[in-house]
């Protein structure tokens, strides 16, 4: 298995391929972020005796200019390893890598793979992928709404032209008929897939997990493989992150934040209300409080309860139970 390393950027993909782990021989070549691009890659690979199904690819997991690349070099057989850009950093720095370059960087991702054999990724099926598009579109449009919402506010409260607020008014008005469509839209399609169908209903069947959080865990479950409730809890950020070293630094424990912030935003609406209609968030919380916990701390264990209770029902196909384990 030979590795290459691949730093992606929105016109080319800069790769380096390691010949030799040991002594970190390498070619390094540079096509455009295209298929067309993905396949002048495996030709020039093939010159060195690399066929597809013989290669490594490691990518950065950044923005979203990875994923056509990610997914034609899966097509054509390669195995891909989709890895998180500060863990490749930290590595760098322990090779004494100071300088950063395109080429640095995708020999680096090379080495990254050649020692510490990341997983190999899975493609998300093609209706896992058209719902987070769907839900990336809405959240784009419902930010729009909310700014103008925001600015039609401050201009009723000063001596705006009418011409002005009648735009806002306008604006706003075919705002909101884009967000009910694609909330249709988004709904309509859960409905035609029975495997996204039937995993929102067991999600909904658990007190205080509305339409919004299962929609967007939906999305996030079914583009990604997890193997645990705790995995899944770290790639959301709810995961509590010590700060403590001898005497001088003695930090509260908070959240990683290392995901998506949105849907964070949403589990944390969510654990809000758990708190008062879930059993067992509601235990929870109370408990923490009663060990003096502070009320940001005990929501965030409730988050993560949350985020449990919602993989545990999916991973046993069982609706949710208000008395099991309580």
């Amino acid at each position: 298995m030979l590795f290459v390393g691949i730093d992606v950027s929105k016109a080319k993909l800069d790769c380096s391929l390691l010949l030799d782990a040991s002594s970190a021989k390498r070619r390094a070549k540079t096509v455009t972020n295209s298929k067309v691009g993905v396949s002048e890659l495996l030709m020039w690979c093939a010159k060195y005796q690399a066929e597809p199904n013989e290669l490594h690819a490691i990518l950065e997991g950044t923005g979203v200019y990875h994923e056509p690349a990610a997914l034609a070099l899966a097509d054509a057989g390669v195995t891909v390893s989709i890895v998180n850009p500060a863990q490749v950093k930290d590595f760098g720095r322990s090779l004494g890598v100071r300088t950063k370059t395109d080429g640095v960087d995708s020999w680096v991702l090379a080495r990254y793979g050649a020692l510490l054999n990341p997983r190999p990724w899975t493609p998300p099926a093609q209706e896992a992928r058209v719902l987070q598009a769907l839900l990336s579109r809405r959240e784009a449009i419902a930010q729009d709404l909310q700014r103008e919402r925001n600015r039609l506010e401050k201009a009723e409260a000063t001596e705006t032209p009418l011409l002005i607020r009648q735009s806002l008014l306008d604006s706003i008005a075919f705002l909101q008929q884009q967000l009910a469509k694609l909330q249709h839209d988004i709904d309509d399609h859960i409905n035609k897939h029975p495997a996204l169908k039937a995993d929102r209903e067991l999600l909904l069947s658990i007190p205080a997990v509305g339409p919004q959080v299962s929609n967007h865990l939906l999305a996030v479950m079914h583009n990604h493989r997890f193997q645990s409730a705790e995995q899944l809890a770290a790639y959301l950020g709810l995961v509590p992150v010590e700060r403590q070293s001898g005497s001088s630094i003695l930090g509260r424990p908070r959240l990683s934040k290392a995901g998506p912030a949105r849907v964070r935003a949403v589990l944390y609406m969510a654990a809000i209300v758990g708190t008062q209609y879930n059993p067992h968030i509601k235990a929870l919380y109370q408990r923490l409080q009663e060990r003096g916990k502070t009320k940001m701390s005990a929501l965030g264990a409730a988050m993560r309860k949350l985020v449990h209770l919602c993989f545990g029902v999916l991973k046993t196909r069982q609706p949710y139970q208000p008395n099991y384990g309580i």
